[in-house]
């Protein structure tokens, strides 16, 4: 039909608290699409476990991460929110593709070679094939399009191989999905060390969206911007990479552009500027988390949320796991 939504899918790990990077790179942007898509935002629980987690933690982190997607502007009447935990297809699926995917593909991914360096005491199967439960935690939904930044293409790339690898066999099973990178999508840099994606393991120059204001201030007033005398705001990504960063987070808050932001803070400096920075990522954050804390209080209607979120997604889910059983010759019940 020519006017059905199309379908979008996504998910973050609660491996950590939910940052100022997240917000501004994904789920600001999520909530602007419920208009156009039909969505399905998730908690990537299963992901987590490649690395060895606190079970109380992760469970924390998995609550409070959903009553932050509601906080952030994901109505749950419109948008289906779910923990992945709670949908056994995902893994029933992975399994499958797990046999459809090929060792040297998995062996390519940069984000294996990464956590392998960082967790070598711990190098485990789920985190070598961990892509292949990403790309059924897509393909089980049969969406047109998975929002990512730059960073996420490859894993979008390898879901499509896989799907295509499947599909070249055994027909028409699964839709091809696009990557969908927002053109409002920022990329955040962490405000001790500009040259890398704002992350939880550098908690000094990570913004999380349930710090108090003075603890976010703090942070913007301690921020690198550079180490030449200059004291001038001006966007110079390659040799001010600290300023670049503070002016991409304002410009994406506030919507003005580069030159307006020089022009705003000319001549007044980095004293004047970090705050200033500050104050207008804590008017947009500090509603965001005191409502999150509202709702963290009320388990009860968060309850209520995933499991109707769950219920819908299982429903889903399952419809095309049924097909890829039927396919590749399984009894079904």
């Amino acid at each position: 039909m020519e006017n059905e939504k199309k379908i979008m899918l996504s998910g973050i790990q609660p491996s950590g608290d939910l940052h100022l990077g997240n917000y501004l790179g994904a789920i600001k942007n999520w909530a602007d699409r419920v208009n156009e898509f039909e969505c399905y935002y998730f908690m990537a629980d299963m992901h987590t476990i490649t690395v060895r987690q606190d079970p109380k933690e992760l469970r924390r982190r998995s609550l409070e991460m959903l009553a932050l997607y509601i906080a952030s502007g994901l109505d749950p009447e419109k948008n289906t929110l779910f923990l992945q935990s709670h949908v056994p297809a995902h893994a029933q699926l992975g399994w499958v593709l797990d046999c459809y995917t090929m060792f040297g593909e998995l062996s390519r991914m940069t984000q294996f070679k990464d956590k392998s360096e960082k967790h070598k005491d711990n190098i485990n199967a789920g985190l070598f094939t961990y892509p292949s439960l990403m790309a059924a935690d897509i393909l089980l939904y049969q969406p047109h399009y998975v929002p990512v930044g730059e960073d996420q293409k490859q894993h979008v790339e390898l879901t499509r191989n896989i799907a295509e690898r499947f599909n070249n066999i055994y027909g028409d099973v699964f839709r091809i999905p696009e990557p969908y990178i927002a053109k409002t999508g920022a990329r955040i840099y962490g405000l001790t060390t500009p040259g890398s994606k704002m992350s939880k393991s550098e908690p000094n120059g990570c913004v999380f969206l349930m710090d108090e204001d003075d603890v976010i201030m703090k942070k913007f007033k301690r921020a690198v911007t550079d180490s030449d005398t200059e004291n001038c705001v001006r966007y110079d990504k390659e040799n001010k990479p600290g300023v670049a960063n503070l002016m991409n987070i304002y410009s994406t808050i506030t919507g003005k552009n580069f030159e307006e932001i020089e022009k705003e803070f000319e001549g007044k400096g980095y004293g004047v500027f970090k705050p200033a920075v500050g104050e207008a990522v804590i008017e947009t954050i500090a509603p965001i988390r005191d409502e999150a804390k509202r709702l963290i209080a009320d388990k009860a209607y968060l309850e209520n949320v995933y499991k109707e979120g769950a219920d819908r997604a299982n429903y889903i889910a399952n419809k095309t796991l049924r097909k890829v059983y039927k396919k590749v010759g399984f009894y079904q019940l």
